[in-house]
């Protein structure tokens, strides 16, 4: 069920989820995306059933950017 805070508690209810291509399944802090849905669902994946953050497409598009130029690291906007 997604809340009116952009979240879902549960986050196995959706489909569609896959890890970054650079996550080779031995790290301990991978993030898994779902694809096929009007908003980004992301959630942790050591946790399943648990809860997924909902980002906007443009959201999340400024969020990986932001993380690919290295701008979250360093505190720039």
């Amino acid at each position: 069920m997604i809340s009116s805070e952009r979240t879902v508690s549960d986050s196995s209810s959706l489909t569609g989820w896959y890890k970054s291509s650079y996550s080779d399944g031995n790290q301990a802090e991978c993030l898994e995306v779902a694809r096929g849905h009007a908003h980004v669902p992301v959630r942790d994946s050591k946790t399943v059933p648990g809860p997924a953050l909902l980002f906007s497409t443009n959201g999340w598009a400024t969020f990986v950017t932001a993380v690919k130029e290295d701008r979250l690291a360093h505190g720039q906007q």
